[in-house]
């Protein structure tokens, strides 16, 4: 497989097939050695291909000698740009882009790779693009022009590839089809009748060169670089998870990977590679195949250097359809419109979020695609952190557990108490959110209110801004005649009130292991005249006495 397709995704990007092959050698060696996943294939993959050709194809002609420096200049800055990650452990910045997005992302991107290579599947020339509905519109007007060989060797590869991977599954069916149609052609003498083929490939290993260096195009470059670096390491990634999670044995580390991927492709680009990353289709064939070391890898690696030292002229006949119909087998897998079908009954907003993505990406090109996809993962991230869950709590009959009154019928609200439970960390942005919310429930409580009990076991931290704006609620209150117990606080934010002072105005007699003991200890109060009651530790007791961090307790 690596080798039709590392010469099918290098013509998709623009390149000499003979560097899809390149692609496959050395980098696949250094991520065996540096990398953590067993299975992951690495080496050129579609999405990266097409990112390629939109960005370097912006400041060269594909196919070109600068085209071509550009290319691996870019596989040096996606090498460098991954491997800082890796170094600084700054591995946790793919959570930042969320599933919705990556899928209408690599679905609209899979249906602009197989228009992309409509030309070679029709025979027709039509101009490069990187909006679907410009090479729809150039196929339709040059019908008339259609190489019915071509197509008819297209079509046959297409079949020949479904079949072998639905029916014969032990069959490689992409180097079948390969030889397949470079056998038709070579036998019929196809390519005299306007079948195109790609003709002469290089022999010999990858020279040792550097990459050449120029500002300008080091400038030019840098947003496809981060582009591919982060896309590159999500699609590794989510293979290489996947894959993990049938195998026990070992562990994933996000990191390591990137230092894995950056090693690959700082390397692999002083020997004439373009970037790599992890392959979808290869990796679940490898892991298919019995593999359960990196050997695998170095294995494949070996036996492409071997086909670029003796086998490449047998490429000669090899016909330019039936690499278009290997990509397009390939893409197609990628257009998941299950997932939009799920998130339309499950979640709307994430289905609104990849439907934007899938149609800026398939209207306005790929680049504007993915910083859109961006954009858009980031902005839901702050916006839930802005405007988190706030829930009113009332006590489940007979128990001493208390549930979100909007989700529970039965549970009781005491028109003298207000139970409210925060479901994340309180800081700067969501600081003003939670002190408007805690107004209104007290406003819709009235004037009967006498106690406010803050929930906090759903409140994993709080920041400066937060210890403020509690400390003036909490005094603002006071002088309203209602106080304010906090229950269940969990030990990094009693820390914090210790270390911020809050816990004097607080009061230690006011912290609480749960609502409960918070509610008991009011009614009991509010029964004597004598002040506070003394606390007794024991298994259902008002409050414990919290111990800091630096005592052990946690």
């Amino acid at each position: 497989m690596l080798i039709p397709q590392g010469m099918a995704y290098a013509m998709l990007a623009g390149l000499p097939p003979i560097y899809g092959l390149y692609a496959s050698t050395i980098p696949i060696i250094i991520y065996a050695i540096f990398g953590t996943s067993r299975q992951l294939a690495v080496g050129p993959v579609a999405m990266v291909a097409l990112l390629i050709a939109t960005g370097v194809g912006h400041i060269a002609e594909p196919g070109s000698a600068e085209f071509i420096e550009l290319a691996i200049l870019l596989a040096l800055m996606v090498g460098i740009i991954q491997l800082s990650l890796g170094l600084f452990r700054m591995g946790f910045m793919v959570n930042y882009l969320s599933h919705p997005v990556i899928t209408g992302f690599t679905s609209a991107a899979a249906l602009i790779i197989a228009s992309s290579q409509l030309k070679h599947l029709l025979g027709l020339e039509l101009p490069r693009s990187s909006f679907v509905h410009e090479i729809f519109y150039h196929a339709v007007i040059k019908l008339d022009q259609v190489n019915l060989i071509t197509l008819l060797l297209g079509i046959a590869g297409i079949g020949v590839i479904l079949g072998a991977k639905r029916y014969y599954k032990n069959l490689p069916g992409p180097l079948l089809a390969v030889v397949l149609g470079t056998l038709a052609v070579y036998t019929f003498q196809l390519d005299q009748t306007g079948v195109k083929i790609v003709q002469e490939v290089p022999r010999g290993l990858p020279s040792f060169s550097p990459p050449s260096f120029e500002w300008r195009s080091i400038q030019a470059l840098l947003p496809t670089a981060i582009t591919i670096s982060l896309v590159g390491f999500m699609e590794s990634m989510a293979v290489a998870k996947a894959i993990q999670a049938k195998h026990k044995s070992y562990q994933i580390n996000a990191d390591q990977e990137l230092i894995g991927l950056g090693m690959a492709n700082t390397i692999g680009a002083w020997f004439n590679s373009f970037p790599v990353v992890g392959g979808f289709s290869r990796s679940a064939v490898n892991d298919q195949a019995g593999a359960n070391t990196a050997l695998s890898s170095l294995i494949s690696a070996s036996l492409v250097l071997l086909t670029l030292v003796f086998l490449t002229p047998l490429f000669y006949y090899l016909p330019q359809a039936m690499l278009a119909s290997l990509i397009m087998v390939a893409v197609f897998g990628l257009i998941d419109y299950r997932e939009a079908l799920r998130l339309w009954r499950t979640d709307r907003t994430d289905f609104y979020m990849l439907m934007v993505t899938f149609l800026t990406t398939l209207g306005l090109g790929v680049e504007l695609g993915i910083l859109v996809g961006v954009v858009l993962s980031l902005t839901m991230v702050l916006y839930r952190s802005a405007y988190p869950h706030i829930a009113s709590l009332g006590q489940v009959p007979g128990t001493h557990v208390y549930r979100n009154v909007d989700r529970f019928s039965d549970v009781v609200q005491r028109p003298d108490i207000l139970v409210m439970r925060f479901d994340a960390p309180l800081f700067f942005a969501n600081a003003n959110y939670f002190y408007d919310h805690l107004n209104q429930l007290v406003k819709e409580k009235g004037p009967g209110l006498k106690l406010i009990v803050l929930n906090a076991e759903s409140t994993s931290g709080m920041d400066s801004t937060a210890v403020d704006m509690l400390g003036d609620v909490i005094t603002d209150y006071r002088k309203r005649g209602i106080p304010i117990y906090l229950a269940a606080v969990i030990g990094p934010v009693r820390d914090i009130l210790y270390r911020s002072g809050l816990i004097e105005l607080v009061g230690e007699e006011n912290l609480f292991v749960q609502v409960h003991d918070a509610v008991e200890y009011f009614d009991r109060k509010d029964r004597t005249s004598n002040g506070p009651l003394q606390k007794v530790a024991t298994q259902n007791n008002y409050s414990l006495k919290w111990k800091r961090k630096s005592s052990g307790i946690k």
